[in-house]
């Protein structure tokens, strides 16, 4: 029972951090390190990865519609943006599908410690500060996700790969780059939440691939917890961030990272 109760909040945490631009890493680090599950590394590694598939479940649901391209309530040319919409979803997945199948289990290996992951939430909490205040005076030259380009969606792409590094935020380093090269806040954040869909499915898939299929019933109970959970409170923190970024800006995720990378870095220095 107290490890249900235990996958339950790691799917709340789950269901928070990986749409907000802090890092789902370096939260789950410091859950772990206070209340681990009572399983294998293994199943822990892969339940980590595969509960994701409740939060990218919640961006489907929202949206359901909106990615259909066969719904009988679009007209010819809805369908044909919806066409285009996961065309350039496709080209953005580029970039992980060959560096990160290329490079994953190695930054995973060499790079998965709590000072790197302290080390980048600060980094990005500051590059946020600063990214913002460059932005403040220009006006955003792809205001709709249906004008973003493909050249702009794989420019974004890229800027996913450095998610490959722990504690760097995959929505966080995508809406960075959106900023970066044009798009409005609402258009990179909803380009980020199209993106994960094909990666986090992709991500959950190897992962349980690994893994084999292999499950005691206690383990397909804390699964399925989890991303239950993950599904109930992703579509909350969904609803949450694009109104947020309607009128606000993406500085307070930023001092909320640098304070993070502090009292992680502060906490296992202290640890070791």
């Amino acid at each position: 029972m107290l490890d249900i109760l235990k996958a339950a909040i790691l799917g709340i945490v789950e269901g928070i951090t990986e749409w907000l631009p802090i890092s789902s890493t370096g939260h789950m680090i410091l859950v772990d390190e206070f209340m681990s599950l009572n399983v294998s590394k293994a199943f822990m590694d892969m339940f980590l990865v595969v509960i994701q598939l409740g939060a990218i479940l919640a961006v489907v649901a929202l949206n359901f519609d909106r990615l259909n391209p066969f719904s009988k309530r679009k007209t010819y040319l809805k369908k044909r943006q919806t066409i285009s919409l996961w065309g350039k979803v496709i080209v953005g997945c580029i970039p992980a599908a060959v560096i990160g199948l290329a490079f994953n289990d190695y930054m995973e290996e060499h790079f998965m410690n709590a000072q790197v992951v302290a080390f980048t939430l600060i980094l990005y909490g500051v590059l946020f500060i600063i990214v913002e205040n460059y932005n403040k005076h220009r006006t955003p030259s792809i205001k709709d996700i249906d004008y973003l380009d493909y050249k702009t969606a794989l420019i974004i792409g890229f800027f996913q790969v450095l998610s490959l590094v722990p504690g760097t935020s995959r929505s966080g380093s995508t809406i960075l780059g959106g900023i970066l090269f044009g798009t409005s806040r609402v258009v990179a954040t909803e380009y980020t939440f199209f993106l994960a869909i094909p990666v986090m499915f992709g991500a959950s898939a190897l992962k349980l691939f690994k893994f084999g299929f292999n499950y005691t019933f206690e383990e397909v109970i804390l699964l399925l917890v989890g991303m239950v959970v993950a599904f109930i409170v992703s579509i909350i923190s969904i609803k949450f961030l694009l109104r947020y970024v309607r009128t606000n800006d993406f500085k307070a995720f930023g001092w909320y990272r640098i304070i993070l990378g502090l009292i992680v870095f502060v906490y296992f220095y202290f640890q070791g």
